[in-house]
């Protein structure tokens, strides 16, 4: 048999050891609410077992739909709650504007009226703030994610922070462009701009060191935001840190390349940190181009299905009927895995190897 003729039948074995695990894979989304006084915080959950549940906390203005491709890479290791805080995402929020402080004490009460134990809590930009401040105070939290961690204190100024996130947003995929946009309009300038004081002026590089869990830091190479020096001085902060570097990625690391970040987070909860690596930044070798055409073939009816729901989402956030984000949402997420069934043929049908991904099997060798 030629070498191309085997390279083609394992492709085929691929793609159907591939899709024997899509029929498994749970696209469905169910919404509820955590309340904590007069305020109330939105989880959006997929999965129901594994070995340890995921919270996930997005930055300012955005919602969790910034997590909607990372949130079914992690499924494959456990049950994944995104939340949605209040003032973002259509939540309501009180007359005043909320502290770090008070958003970590909200994120706080989601996980204990959750009942989780001992979740791996992910944080991205403003979320690393809001998680950090939270593992600074809770020793009952062993596993911790950063990504993209702000604000670097050599940079405390909004417009050198506009011109910073200006430059990462060049190197974002358009999907992501689309998210920022249609969140920031749902949250408002009025309630954004009472905000982002708060995130510029919280000092997270003096509660870094109080933080007892193993905390996992990643950076894209082109994320202005959060730069490499900064990133190595978080990492000397933190008692117990490991640093990664995605090349080619921005900002939002975990929505161009998700696999690559869940595998990260996977082995970072599997293998506790035994000696605490300091300023070492690592590089990901092999990361995908995040090219999401590489990953996903629509078809006609998925687009449809996709835009769809998506308008009804926005309806249904703003009308408050958490049953019909939660049907919107599981609509979307079955049409983007369809989309990423056939992407997987169409590779295994031209000879390619397929993605082992989106979705992931736990693993405890070294990436």
């Amino acid at each position: 048999m030629s070498p191309r003729r085997r390279h083609a039948g394992s492709a085929r074995r691929a793609a159907a050891r591939d899709a024997a695990r899509a029929s498994d894979v749970d696209t469905n989304v169910t919404v509820r609410r955590i309340e904590s006084g007069d305020l109330y915080v939105r989880v959006n959950t997929i999965g129901e077992t594994g070995e340890r549940p995921f919270v996930l906390v997005p930055g300012i203005g955005v919602s969790s739909d910034y997590f909607e491709r990372l949130a079914p890479n992690l499924n494959e290791f456990g049950p994944v709650h995104a939340l949605d805080l209040p003032g973002f995402a259509g939540v309501p929020h009180p007359g005043h504007a909320l502290t770090i402080r008070e958003y970590a004490d909200l994120v706080g009460a989601a996980i204990d009226g959750l009942g989780l134990t001992d979740p791996i809590v992910v944080g991205h930009s403003m979320g690393t703030q809001i998680v950090a401040d939270l593992a600074a105070r809770r020793r009952d939290l062993s596993t911790v994610v950063l990504i993209g961690p702000v604000i670097n204190p050599a940079e405390r100024h909004v417009l050198t922070q506009a011109w910073r996130f200006a430059q990462a947003a060049w190197h974002e995929p358009g999907r992501v462009k689309f998210l920022a946009l249609s969140a920031y309009v749902l949250c408002g300038v009025r309630w954004f701009s009472r905000i982002l004081p708060k995130m510029m002026t919280y000092p997270i590089e003096d509660h870094l060191p109080r933080i007892t869990a193993d905390t996992l830091v990643i950076r894209g190479e082109h994320d202005a935001v959060a730069p490499r020096d900064w990133v190595r001085r978080v990492g000397e902060l933190l008692p117990a840190s490991r640093l990664w570097e995605m090349p080619g990625a921005a900002h939002s690391v975990m929505h161009a390349h998700a696999e690559e970040v869940a595998k990260l987070c996977v082995e970072h909860a599997q293998q506790p940190i035994a000696s605490d690596e300091g300023a070492e930044l690592h590089h990901y070798e092999h990361a995908s181009d995040g090219d999401e055409s590489d990953d996903f073939s629509p078809s006609a009816a998925d687009f449809v299905t996709a835009v769809g729901a998506r308008l009804r989402s926005t309806v249904a956030t703003l009308r408050g009927d958490d049953a019909a984000l939660a049907k919107a949402k599981t609509d979307h997420a079955e049409s983007m895995q369809a989309a990423f069934d056939r992407r997987q043929a169409e590779k295994a049908a031209a000879g390619d190897e397929p993605d082992d991904g989106p979705h992931i099997e736990p693993t405890d060798a070294r990436l």
